[in-house]
């Protein structure tokens, strides 16, 4: 109901109504509202300027971090070329524009004007001093007065450079006026960062090192004004005023950027430092005139006056005729709801943009004061000319002037200085005083889309090396196997999988610093080697993808073989370490339907590993032949051995080892056997899998287990319990070069309190003699811990019985091709024979595997042999913590 009909519609007021809305009270509540809007608005205005503070520091101390960035930059990539020139100091002009362009040193130091060197020369001085002149400039192009230019004819920069040769570290020289330009104007004053440069070797460490070893001296000069622009851009200078000097530079060439001169000293100055390169900046900001925010306080103001002004004409108004209440309601509602002058002063209020533009003409007629900032004096100029793109423009008001609404649309509208933002726009025709109006409201999206940008950047690339990461190469994958589908002419393209031979040594040795940046490194050398179009990748820590588009067999060879000889070619020097280092790559050719992103990847995994396994430093393209498809099955049995170690799938089942002459003491010896139980409960024995595990570097995992778990649960493996006098575990060949095996035994063993007399640990023949130190240290630890160590398959590996002699066990176990043979074979008798002979000359007991009848018994009690282990003595059973009927068994 419009305010007209509701004032029209109201009862008569009584008398005693008439009497409360005299005069007096609407004075009364005009006062009380004033008072009560004044009490609003000085809180408000003490928030504000609380608020104002708070940004003013905040920015204070940004505007300090973001001047010093650039610098840190230069550092950063001076530090990178020191690095070259440590591991190559033979440069010429091209090489050195070539890393400057790896290292894209003008995205990453704004403000930069040339990165130079200066090569030191004893003969070519002036003043007495040795010479330093500049021999290469990147970029070569405006900076050609430097090249010969000598540093020892400035003496400043002199003493600067002699100060970082002398600490290897970065330093700054004074603001002067640049070379490059001419004129002497602020705009050309710069400053330079240095860092010394010592020939090919480890970095040196001492002041004798780096003055014997100095060749010359990197520099990066930078003009001051947009670099300190370009940092502070955004709101710092929005909101503030920002003057820097140099305190150490001379009176009148101290003033390095000022965007206005430094006002009296007063409270609203924040004054920071900012030390750099043996120099310190003095940076002073203040804000601009506009430092408080009063928008919310004339929004209180406001707001309180008109509604106090309402409720006593309200009053008032009932305090006189029927018919001057409802005229003066009409006029309230002609003059708020009609004016334009209120909708102005509604919309100047806003954050948005807003313009008013005539639908006749298309004109903008009005513009609030946030357009008017961005968009500069818009007012009389068409609203289409806003629009980047003229076309979405003529669009948008045809749509808007037909009834519609043109909303919520991305759009690139064009600033004040000519440059285009992104904004979310709305256009609707609305009628002003009885005219047709375009209303146009939008809101800046710029910084929303570039962080959106940055973040999908970020999620398709790895932060180190700025290459896409394994998602984004799989997809892009993905997307090359999909344009080759149903497409007869689709060219071929090669998938390459590269991983660094050794790259493990180079993290343990020097550290993960060290590693990171030989990764950095090598990319800017593959990346070199590359073809236009070609999509390097990092898969993982050492491990990178290669696609090669539009390429034969034989091209796709080549390459693959020219960046195996490229990453060869690479001689890493980190402190005082040079490393060699190497790749094995897998390389899988895409010619032919049916292939999927899976069977891709495995295929050149496989391929890569074949060339690791073929001696590595070497190229290998993937084939299906028969060890192709053993290798593919050994990843697969791989993969669910991990799942089952991390589902808790394994198992463990005993055998005892019996006494071949009954002992008096009824003494329990069992050895442990490893099952593995898939998802639906089939159980697997250990030879489906162990090659697997072994081939795949799963074999400690799978040790640690076992031994954990035994030990952990030693009361609960067999119905005797705690009288269990020994359990024997198996460990392979990569356990026993594990440093940290036997600790982690003790630790074990200790942990449970179970005595260590009672763990017997094999370890096979073969492994033993293949490292015979590295066990011999292994066993003779566990030993003196008090372990029991047995000398499994003992026969099988065809060595000396000369081993037995530096072997310090306890058992022997004869391998079970022996034993089986035992009753028809002489030779398997007379070896059988020996080993138990000399076995017991040595003080160890024997054991004999694979005992299946009883004539083999017979055979080994006449021999001697100690104790027997095969099925006619005792079949494999479950551990006793892992049977169904367990009530304390764990949950697998």
């Amino acid at each position: 109901m419009p305010f007209q009909d509701h004032i029209q519609a109201a009862p008569e007021a009584s008398p005693g109504d008439r009497l409360r809305a005299s005069p007096a009270w609407a004075l009364l509540v005009l006062v009380v509202g004033l008072l009560f809007t004044a009490e609003l608005a000085r809180r408000e205005w003490r928030a504000a300027q609380h608020r104002a503070e708070v940004m003013q520091q905040s920015l204070a101390d940004a505007a300090q971090a973001r001047a010093q960035a650039p610098l840190d930059a230069a550092a950063q990539a001076l530090r990178a070329m020191q690095t070259v020139f440590l591991s190559n100091d033979h440069m010429d002009q091209a090489l050195f524009a070539q890393y400057q362009a790896n290292l894209r040193t003008r995205e990453r130091v704004p403000g930069l004007v040339a990165v130079v060197f200066a090569r030191r020369d004893p003969a070519a001085g002036a003043r007495g001093h040795v010479g330093y002149r500049y021999e290469f400039a990147a970029p070569l192009r405006g900076n050609e007065m430097l090249v010969g230019l000598d540093i020892a004819t400035q003496p400043r920069n002199l003493v600067a450079l002699h100060r970082a040769r002398d600490a290897d570290a970065p330093s700054i020289s004074a603001p002067f006026p640049l070379l490059q330009f001419s004129g002497g104007a602020d705009a050309a004053r710069g400053v330079t960062v240095r860092l010394p440069v010592y020939s090919r070797g480890p970095s040196p460490l001492t002041l004798e090192q780096r003055r014997a070893r100095e060749i010359g001296a990197l520099a990066i000069s930078l003009r001051l004004e947009p670099m300190l622009r370009q940092a502070l851009h955004g709101r710092i200078l929005d909101h503030l005023h920002v003057h820097i000097r140099d305190l150490g530079a001379e009176p009148g060439q101290d003033e390095m950027f000022a965007t206005a001169p430094v006002p009296a000293a007063g409270g609203a100055l924040q004054v920071r430092r900012v030390d750099f390169g043996g120099r310190r900046w003095e940076l002073t900001t203040w804000p601009r005139s506009a430092a408080v925010d009063t928008a919310r306080l004339q929004l209180i103001v406001a707001t309180g006056i008109a509604i106090s002004v309402l409720l006593s004409l309200l009053l008032l108004s009932q305090a006189t005729t029927h018919r001057r209440a409802v005229e003066l309601g009409r006029r309230m509602y002609a003059r708020f709801g009609e004016s334009e002058a209120r909708f102005r002063v509604l919309n100047e209020l806003l954050p948005a943009l807003v313009l008013l533009a005539d639908a006749r003409d298309g004109r903008i007629a009005y513009a609030n004061q946030v357009a008017r900032e961005r968009l500069g004096r818009v007012a009389g100029t068409p609203l289409v000319s806003l629009f980047a793109n003229p076309l979405l423009g003529g669009q948008a008001m045809a749509e808007a002037t037909t009834g519609g609404t043109w909303a919520s649309q991305e759009a690139l509208v064009l600033a004040a200085d000519g440059e285009a933002f992104w904004a979310s726009a709305s256009l609707a025709q609305v009628e002003v005083d009885g005219a047709p109006y375009l209303l146009m409201v939008a809101s800046d999206t710029s910084e929303q889309r570039e962080l959106t940008e940055r973040l999908r950047y970020q999620a398709a690339h790895d932060g180190l090396t700025e290459l896409c990461n394994r998602r984004e190469f799989e997809r892009r994958l993905q997307e090359a196997l999909e344009l080759r589908q149903g497409r007869a002419d689709a060219a071929p393209f090669a998938l390459l999988y590269i991983d660094l031979d050794q790259f493990k040594l180079i993290n343990d040795v020097s550290g993960h610093m060290a590693g990171d940046q030989l990764l950095v490194q090598l990319v800017h050398a593959m990346r070199a080697r590359l073809r236009p179009g070609d999509l390097l990748a990092r898969l993982g820590g050492d491990e990178f993808g290669l696609l090669a588009f539009d390429v034969d067999a034989a091209q796709a060879l080549a390459l693959a073989e020219g960046l195996r000889q490229c990453i060869e070619g690479v001689m890493f020097v980190w402190q005082e370490r040079t490393y060699a280092v190497s790749a094995s790559i897998g390389m899988v050719m895409v010619d032919r339907d049916g292939c999927t992103l899976k069977d891709l990847l495995a295929w050149a995994d496989s391929a890569c590993y074949q060339a690791k396994e073929s001696g590595r430093n070497r190229v290998c393209t993937y084939r299906e032949d028969e060890d192709t498809s053993r290798r593919r099955s050994e990843m697969e049995w791989a993969n669910r051995l991990r799942w089952a170690l991390e589902q808790d799938r394994l198992l463990l089942d005993y055998q005892e080892v019996v006494p071949l002459v009954p002992a008096p003491d009824g003494a329990i010896h069992i050895e442990l056997l490893l099952r593995l139980r898939e998802e639906d409960g089939t159980v697997f024995l250990p030879g489906a899998f162990i090659p697997a595990a072994e081939r795949y570097g799963l074999m400690p995992l799978v040790d640690r287990w076992v031994i954990r778990t035994a030990v952990s649960s030693f009361a609960r493996l067999h119905p005797c319990g705690d009288a269990l006098r020994t359990c024997a575990i198996n460990l392979s060949g990569a356990s026993i070069e594990d440093e940290g095996l036997a600790d982690f035994i003790l630790d074990t063993i200790e942990e449970f309190e179970v005595p260590a007399a009672r763990i017997c640990l094999e370890i096979t023949e073969t492994v033993a003699v293949r490292n015979l130190l590295r066990v011999v240290r292994v066993i003779e630890r566990l030993r003196a811990a008090g372990c029991r160590i047995a000398l499994d398959d003992f026969g099988a590996g065809m060595s000396s019985f000369g081993y037995l002699k530096n072997l310090p066990v306890d058992v022997i176990k004869i391998d079970g091709s022996f034993v089986r043979d035992l009753g028809s074979d002489p030779m398997s008798r007379a070896i059988v024979n020996a080993v138990a002979q000399i076995g017991h000359q040595r003080g160890l007991k024997v054991v004999a595997e694979w005992v299946d009848g009883e004539h083999t018994l017979a055979v080994l009690r006449e021999l001697g042999v100690d104790y027997g282990q095969g099925f006619v003595l005792h079949r494999p059973q479950r551990v006793l913590f892992q049977r169904p009927d367990d009530p304390r068994r764990r949950v697998a």
